[in-house]
């Protein structure tokens, strides 16, 4: 089978694998999402959401159930640019059909407008070796069979040096919530990298899909740590949600909150995304739960996790009130 030589990503942790493989030249055409690497941000987009992705996370909801409902689909295929791109290769998802664009509707619209010579891949990660099969399965269609293996071989390696960092510190109760309304815990791969990153994973589940909760059942569990990490939130975005969530009752008188240890993390750019900053994710992740062992050995800006404790009255307007380019400070946690 002939190499792929014009790549369309609809996903973005698939974008961050090609451009990991040195494929970033052969994309002709990404998400709305993929804004990783930099130079994502320069393809053409294919993909317009149909719900307002500014939105708190309670109206999102609402949304896109409204849109399910009525048998609508959640986002939007620019079909013309599709044909002009002529793509022998479309990498899309079939894990979530809120995160993207699922597999079933790339293939309906492909067959419809480019005939049967597209190879569409579908990468369905539940947990961190799917993410590393995943890798090797682009490398392989898109012939970068070496460079996919020697990816792969490094985040193993470095998920083992954090794992073995973290092995002998006690692992506290950890949280880790991928929506706020309704309350999601983190389940797939998140659990595993709760584990490396020196934490006891509670209420998620190994490999398997998140799915709502109810917060007496959180209040219930007791959390030693908690992390906040909204899919597809940025830091800014899930701050404004932030003061409801610790006023919550229960949850007001968990551990995590009575001694300060709850943290927001950029769950948009790295736990959410099934790709090669899961290293990162980790690395985050032990920052918040080990804050006294990695301060100053982890360093990340307050883009990617900021301590709720620590955050002044002036930050917090700051992260609040965006700027049009989406930006925020980066000092150091």
């Amino acid at each position: 089978m002939p190499i792929p030589q014009r790549i369309v990503s609809l996903l973005p942790s698939a974008t961050e694998i090609c451009f990991a493989l040195g494929l970033g030249d052969r994309l002709v055409g990404v998400s709305h999402e993929c804004d990783f690497p930099s130079d994502a941000r320069s393809k053409p987009i294919v993909t317009a959401p149909k719900i307002d992705q500014r939105a708190s996370s309670g109206e999102i909801d609402r949304q896109v159930n409204s849109l399910v409902s009525q048998g609508l689909r959640l986002y939007q295929i620019d079909e013309d640019l599709l044909r002009d791109l002529r793509p022998d290769l479309i990498l899309t998802q079939d894990v979530c059909k809120v995160c993207a664009v699922p597999f079933a509707e790339i293939r309906e619209a492909t067959c419809r407008l480019l005939g049967a010579e597209v190879d569409i891949v579908s990468l369905a990660p539940r947990n961190l070796n799917d993410v590393f099969e995943d890798i090797r399965r682009v490398g392989r269609v898109a012939g970068r069979d070496a460079a996919g293996e020697a990816l792969v071989a490094k985040l193993r390696g470095d998920l083992d040096d954090l794992r073995a960092q973290t092995s002998r510190l006690r692992h506290p109760k950890v949280l880790v919530l991928e929506w706020l309304d309704p309350p999601m815990v983190a389940s797939h791969w998140t659990p595993e990298l709760v584990r490396i990153a020196g934490g006891d994973p509670i209420l998620g589940y190994d490999a398997e899909p998140s799915r709502p909760t109810e917060w007496e059942r959180i209040a219930s569990a007791r959390p030693e740590v908690v992390l906040v990490a909204p899919c597809g939130f940025r830091v800014e975005q899930s701050l404004r949600e932030m003061a409801e969530l610790m006023n919550r009752p229960g949850f007001a008188q968990s551990p995590a909150v009575e001694s300060g240890r709850v943290a927001v993390a950029d769950g948009s750019s790295y736990f959410n995304r099934s790709g090669p900053r899961l290293v990162e994710s980790a690395e985050i992740a032990a920052l918040a739960i080990h804050p006294e062992q990695f301060r100053g050995r982890l360093q990340f800006g307050r883009d990617a996790l900021v301590p709720w404790s620590q955050l002044h009255s002036e930050e917090l307007q700051h992260f609040t009130s965006t700027n049009e380019r989406g930006e925020s400070c980066s000092q150091p946690y």
